[in-house]
């Protein structure tokens, strides 16, 4: 059966402040602490920059669109318009290599 789990593409929100970079904007390290929680815990799967640092993608593994809000509600770039979801897609994992 073929693995799903939810595309999620932020952009900067309206508290991005584009002086910075990415690790120097307002609640980094909050923000920081967060992401490497959601991923011991195996909510985020893969994430990072796309491009240059105005978009990130997070690949997460959530049953649902529910879980994935309550997932990211406490994330201080989220709450405080540092980043915005841009757009959210299920996606369904077809090809997987087994390489490593």
């Amino acid at each position: 059966m073929p693995k799903q789990y939810f595309a999620v593409t932020l952009e900067c929100g309206d508290n991005w402040d584009a002086r910075y970079p990415m690790r120097e904007q307002a609640y980094w390290d909050e923000h920081a602490r967060l992401m490497d929680e959601l991923v011991d815990d195996g909510f985020i799967v893969l994430g990072g920059p796309l491009g240059g640092e105005e978009k990130v993608l997070l690949v997460i593994d959530a049953e649902s669109r529910q879980a994935l809000d309550a997932g990211l509600a406490d994330d201080p770039w989220l709450v405080k318009g540092v980043r915005r979801i841009a757009r959210v897609e299920r996606w369904t994992i077809l090809l997987e290599s087994t390489h490593e």
